[in-house]
């Protein structure tokens, strides 16, 4: 967890809700490569990071709604991190549930979801 162990809810607090969750998305985006079988250590390191952005996501909000629903998708992202295997179905819809918190991550979805992701969430 070592390059978000020093960031401060303070200096958190200074990007927007856009931007925090994008930042999270970037930490998942980038666990999405980690999702081997041998990569285990890795993968558990960048969901430490994940949620640890997410958790001063959390302390950060202001509004309850919002809260709520990164506390919930933090519940989701607990159980990857605790997973034995890797589940890259899991990990897509997390990340995708992720962007489609916040309309300005939300046009982010193509260019980070395989497509069969992005338009079975849409449909559903």
């Amino acid at each position: 967890m070592s390059q978000h162990a020093t960031l401060t809810l303070e200096r958190w607090r200074e990007f927007g809700k856009s931007e925090q969750i994008l930042m999270i998305a970037t930490e998942m985006h980038r666990a999405s490569r980690l999702l081997g079988p041998d990569d285990g250590d890795s993968r558990r390191n960048a969901y430490e990071r994940v949620l640890r952005l997410t958790d001063l996501t959390i302390q950060a909000q202001e509004r309850p709604a919002l809260r709520r629903e990164l506390l919930l998708w933090r519940g989701l992202m607990a159980e990857l991190y605790i997973a034995a295997e890797p589940r890259p179905a899991s990990h897509l819809a997390a990340l995708n549930a992720l962007l489609l918190l916040d309309p300005v991550a939300a046009r982010q979805r193509p260019y980070v979801l395989p497509r069969a992701a992005a338009a079975v969430s849409s449909a559903g």
